[in-house]
């Protein structure tokens, strides 16, 4: 049940952060009793530092890499679910989700940062671990390597044999009004509160010209000191692919400074800034704001509410040898 703006959480204190999260993955595991964020204990007990290890020599070497991971496990949840069916490369008969919708043109990356680590995975624990569990730590990772919080990630799921490149074009874009981005979240089963949390992930990344040039030429809600700044980057016509940090004052930090530039109307995205526009995550945002404890507890809860949409289980899908490929 979605929980009104009008009555915010308590504000969680610091030190009560690893006892929501544990309450999180509590309730996760009893939706989705098949996860479980000890999966792998006996079967491949190595997955963890794995994982670990391979990420933070990624975003050591370029901190971006931290944000394309993230938007990636994003943008595989959100068709089909945590089936890691995104990283399965186009082939002479089956269009990938890759090249389809929001994800074409390059805009998402980090595709070799999984092949690595699950080469590292496949050497300890052959046929073990799934692709779409090795995509869910390597999120996790990424978030905390940029200074965000830490979660157990329930673990369990298997890997789809078939892309969706249709479900990939109806991914949430940046121009969805607050109405719009709701739903699409419902659809999921995902709460206002999951949505306003997830946001925050916009604290780091980067965005194309293309997809806010609307928003900071021609929509009201934007401060105009923050859109003519904008302007000097993104032209009117041309440069669609110019880039600028989602988070301009801390852009490779996963802080709440997202929804500090949401207060003054400094949302990149127009989907960014309505979330702060007179609707019902106000409240939210201005809690986010102002206290990070609070936001990074919605947002680790969150995100496993994310991980929990529709995965396969037990006999469903596969464990794939390659990321990029069914097993033949």
């Amino acid at each position: 049940m979605a929980v009104s703006s009008s009555a915010p959480r308590a504000m969680p204190r610091p030190f009560l952060l690893p006892l929501l999260l544990a309450a999180s993955a509590v309730l996760a595991r009893g939706a989705h009793a098949q996860l479980s964020a000890g999966f792998y204990s006996a079967s491949c007990p190595t997955v963890h530092g794995a994982v670990r290890q391979v990420m933070s020599q990624a975003v050591m070497n370029d901190t971006r890499t931290g944000a394309a991971i993230l938007r990636l496990f994003f943008h595989d949840c959100f068709v089909n679910g945590c089936d890691a069916s995104l990283l399965l490369d186009d082939t002479a008969t089956t269009p990938g989700e890759k090249s389809s919708g929001p994800n074409a043109g390059g805009s998402t990356f980090g595709f070799d940062v999984i092949d690595n680590i699950k080469t590292q995975v496949e050497a300890a624990c052959p046929g073990t671990v799934s692709c779409a569990d090795i995509l869910a730590l390597a999120a996790r990772d990424s978030v905390n390597l940029l200074g965000g919080p830490s979660w157990a990630v329930p673990l369990g799921r298997r890997d789809a044999t078939a892309p969706d490149p249709d479900g990939a074009r109806t991914l949430p874009g940046p121009d969805l009004d607050l109405a719009a981005l709701v739903s699409a979240f419902a659809a999921k089963g995902l709460t206002p509160r999951d949505l306003a949390a997830l946001s925050g992930a916009h604290t780091v990344g980067m965005a194309r010209c293309v997809q806010f040039r609307t928003h900071v030429y021609c929509d009201a809600n934007v401060s105009p000191a923050f859109a003519s700044q904008q302007r000097q980057l993104c032209p009117a016509s041309g440069g669609d692919a110019s880039l600028a940090p989602l988070d301009p004052l801390t852009p490779n930090e996963f802080d709440n400074g997202y929804y500090r530039n949401l207060m003054t109307g400094a949302g990149l995205l127009r989907s960014d800034q309505e979330l702060f526009n007179n609707g019902q995550v106000d409240s939210l945002v201005r809690l986010y704001s102002a206290n990070p404890a609070a936001f990074s507890a919605d947002f680790a809860a969150s995100m496993i509410n994310l991980g929990n949409v529709s995965p396969l289980t037990a006999s469903s899908g596969e464990i794939r040898l390659d990321c990029r490929k069914v097993n033949s």
